[in-house]
């Protein structure tokens, strides 16, 4: 991992410019505020869209969690990893399913729409986009434009997110687990 490149904002400057943007105050000890407040803008931008995709997306809580949690597994991002490890177990994901997305082309339970959406994480973070054959299969499964846009933007958007967690070195919560639950991490 990457030392911090960004030092931290305090809790209480941090908690002030949630309050004059408008963000939620509990999200004020959160790391990824704690630097990217820094730049209250972005802050808002990152916040807004995240916010639209985890309250309004098509896509179902569990597969953008699995999706999240493979964007952290191949970005080797411990923020995201780690966030949305709890995150998803919260919201009732198996931790067997959690844990099958460190390879999950190499287990046979996943549905045909979960494998097409995996396929096209995969895809997307390898080469910057899906494929005809990945986006064809996508479509059976996500018939409509709205739930393909909304496919591309938790991709992309949480991708970006953990980039730049990752490139600024934003750390763990002290009092969150990195890499739960047994803290093996990528290759």
């Amino acid at each position: 991992m990457i030392e911090p490149r960004i030092d931290l904002l305090s809790l209480e400057e941090t908690a002030e410019l949630h309050k004059e943007f408008g963000i939620p105050p509990e999200k004020a000890v959160a790391n990824l505020y704690r630097v990217l407040m820094r730049q209250p803008k972005f802050g808002v931008l990152i916040n807004d869209m995240v916010e639209m995709l985890l309250t309004e997306s098509s896509l179902n809580p569990r597969l953008r969690e699995l999706v999240i949690m493979r964007i952290g597994w191949l970005n080797k991002g411990a923020y995201e990893w780690s966030h949305h490890w709890r995150l998803a177990s919260q919201g009732g994901v198996k931790e067997s399913d959690l844990l099958a997305m460190r390879d999950w082309d190499s287990h046979d339970h996943w549905s045909p729409a979960e494998r097409a959406l995996f396929a096209a994480t995969d895809e997307t973070l390898a080469t910057g986009t899906i494929s005809q054959g990945t986006w064809d299969a996508c479509a059976e499964h996500f018939p409509t434009e709205r739930e393909l846009i909304d496919v591309v933007a938790t991709i992309g958007v949480w991708n970006m997110v953990s980039k730049v967690l990752i490139t600024l070195g934003v750390p763990v919560e002290d009092m969150v687990e990195s890499w739960p639950p047994d803290g093996k991490t990528p290759a």
